[in-house]
C-alpha cells in the first residue's frame, strides 16, 4: 500500500465546510506520517490565494487559516491548478507561501500511486 495521500478540493470561499474539511484532511494525513500533496481546483485556489481564508471556518469550529498554517509550516505540497488560476485572473505572485502552480498532468503523476480523497 502506497504510503502517498493527495487531496483534490475543488471548493473554496464558496462552501467553508467543504473547503476547510480538505485542508483538515491533509492536515490529519500528515500528522500520521503520510506523504500529502493538496490540489486545488476551480473555486478552491482561492484557497492559495494570500488573504482569502483568513476568516474562513468550518461549522465544526475548524479554522482553514491555521489548518494551512500547518501544512506551510510542514512543507506540504499545495498546488494550484494553472488553467483556474488565470480564469479567476490572479497569479503564482499571489500565492501563498509554498503554494505552487501545477498542471493536469502533475495531478495525474501524483494520483498513479497514490489514496485519492476528492472534496
Amino acid at each position: 500500500m502506497s504510503n502517498n495521500v493527495v487531496i483534490i478540493a475543488s471548493c473554496g470561499t464558496d462552501n467553508p465546510n467543504r473547503s476547510t474539511r480538505a485542508i483538515h484532511l491533509a492536515t490529519i494525513a500528515h500528522k500520521q506520517g503520510k506523504n500529502v500533496t493538496l490540489f486545488l481546483l476551480d473555486e478552491a485556489v482561492y484557497l492559495a490565494k494570500k488573504g482569502m481564508i483568513e476568516n474562513l471556518k468550518a461549522a465544526t469550529g475548524d479554522i482553514a487559516d491555521d489548518l494551512m498554517t500547518y501544512l506551510q509550516a510542514h512543507n506540504v505540497p499545495i498546488i494550484a491548478c494553472v488553467p483556474c488560476v488565470k480564469a479567476r485572473q490572479f497569479s503564482e505572485a499571489d500565492l501563498i507561501e509554498g503554494a505552487r502552480l501545477g498542471t493536469a498532468a502533475e495531478l495525474i503523476q501524483f494520483t498513479t500511486d497514490a489514496a485519492v480523497i476528492s472534496l
